[in-house]
């Protein structure tokens, strides 16, 4: 019995000290809620694109605003899965832009606890997204990569495409 439980100690703590390395690795660190959701974005380094066409559109400040916001944030990765020129013929297009990117908000907090209990949501755009829970949480077709990224004035859960609105 004892060489039973020796050898168990031997195999669980290797496997748990790997767990909680992973879990350490990939949980990002409480988010500096000091930050609004535009600040938040441009510290990761992954949202150089999104905060390009938020300044294109003139939606900066009103994401600097009181909010609260829940946004799905699309990466730099994910604007380059578009078609070619689609970003290009975008940021040329203020008032198509703007409504792309007003597709990405919802107005209010909209935490991953809350987010997988919904159907859909209506964005500020004025049309809903599908919302789905099965491996992992999709909005529309892309994929929720990350969630709860807090903020002062919302919160940011990030996308692996980029939605567009129909």
């Amino acid at each position: 019995m004892k060489k039973m439980r020796t050898g168990l100690k031997k195999i669980f703590v290797p496997v748990l000290v790997a767990a909680a390395l992973v879990a350490w690795a990939v949980i990002p660190a409480p988010a500096d809620t000091q930050k609004d959701i535009v600040d938040t974005a441009v510290s990761a380094g992954q949202f150089n694109t999104l905060a390009k066409a938020l300044t294109e559109a003139g939606l900066v400040e009103t994401l600097k605003g009181n909010g609260p916001f829940t946004v799905f944030a699309p990466t730099d990765e994910a604007f380059a899965k578009l078609p070619a020129g689609t970003l290009e013929a975008l940021l040329k297009d203020k008032a198509k832009l703007t409504e792309v990117l007003t597709y990405h908000v919802v107005p209010g907090k909209v935490m991953a606890a809350d987010v997988v209990k919904l159907t859909e949501a209506k964005t500020v755009e004025g049309q809903n997204v599908t919302i789905t829970v099965m491996n992992g949480v999709m909005i529309n077709d892309a994929h929720v990569v990350m969630a709860d990224i807090v903020a002062s004035n919302g919160v940011i859960h990030v996308i692996d495409k980029v939605i567009l609105p129909n």
